[in-house]
This record gives structure tokens, C-alpha cells and sequence, in this order.
């Protein structure tokens, strides 16, 4: 499988729009800087734990 096949597309616009939202709800603006932040950052976290739960069902 390519590497594009194991992107988390859907999780991290899903954290996107919830972070956004949730500033929106709590500020009454939202701040897409830190809602991108975010789901970048669970995007990586995502593609590292795939990544080593498939190395590990490997061994």
C-alpha cells in the first residue's frame, strides 16, 4: 500500500472542525491557526501509531 493510502484525512478534519467550533462556541470567533495546529498535530500522532502497531503485528 502507498503512504497516501494511510493519511488521516477524515480524523484530522474532524479535529479541525471541532477545534474551530469549539472557539467559535466558547469566543464567539474561531481561530483556524491553532484548530490547524491541533489537527496536524493528531494527524501525526495517528500515522506514528499506525505506523508501529503494523510494525509490531510484523514481528
Amino acid at each position: 500500500m502507498a503512504f497516501a493510502d494511510n493519511l488521516p484525512i477524515n480524523e484530522s478534519l474532524g479535529v479541525f472542525v471541532g477545534v474551530a467550533g469549539l472557539d467559535w462556541l466558547a469566543d464567539g470567533r474561531a481561530e483556524p491557526v491553532n484548530a490547524l495546529l491541533a489537527a496536524v498535530a493528531v494527524g501525526v500522532a495517528i500515522v506514528v501509531g499506525r505506523h508501529l502497531l503494523k510494525k509490531r503485528r510484523k514481528d
